[in-house]
């Protein structure tokens, strides 16, 4: 008999549950969702995007570019992370059946670090705004592919780190 419960992470069930989503054609891929410690990291990681925020807007002139920099650079290999993880989870497929769109996501992958390198080499007000929109933009890829690959318990996590990481690059910029 089929279960009737919803897909993906239970409400009051244990963080990491496994469940399989729907693939397109009707096979099945198992989807976790992360546990408490991976959401504690995943939070931590937003301190130095909220912090370097903060400081842009109030450190002393001399030590302002230092700051711009350090947030600029942190953007960078946060966005090189997210496309690296469209490699990690399409590498770690054990379907001989790719995704659709699979060559798609390691292309994405290779063109959000790139992307993100030409930032960094950009003045502020401009670099830490693509930044942002590229923060965004792997955002918007993984919630297209992360329930395909088995991931698409973590798109809340995900969404809420997004936003919280280009809101921080965008004001950011406004204080370059």
């Amino acid at each position: 008999m089929a279960d009737p419960r919803p897909l993906g992470r239970l409400p009051g069930g244990p963080a990491g549950e496994s469940r399989a989503a729907p693939r397109e054609g009707g096979a099945a891929t198992p989807t976790t969702a992360p546990s408490a410690l991976t959401s504690r990291l995943g939070y931590a990681g937003l301190i130095p995007f909220v912090l370097g925020a903060l400081l842009i807007w109030s450190v002393r002139p001399d030590a302002h570019p230092h700051v711009v920099d350090a947030l600029a650079k942190y953007a960078a290999v946060i966005v090189s992370f997210l496309g690296g993880m469209q490699w990690g989870l399409r590498v770690r497929a054990t379907e001989p059946a790719a995704p659709a769109g699979d060559s798609v996501g390691f292309l994405w992958g290779i063109l959000a670090s790139l992307a993100a390198w030409v930032a960094v080499v950009m003045p502020a007000y401009a670099g830490l705004v693509l930044q942002g929109l590229l923060l965004i933009a792997c955002y918007a890829f993984d919630r297209r592919s992360y329930p395909a690959l088995g991931a698409g318990g973590w798109l809340t996590l995900r969404f809420r780190l997004t936003a919280v990481a280009s809101l921080s690059c965008f004001i950011a910029a406004a204080g370059s």
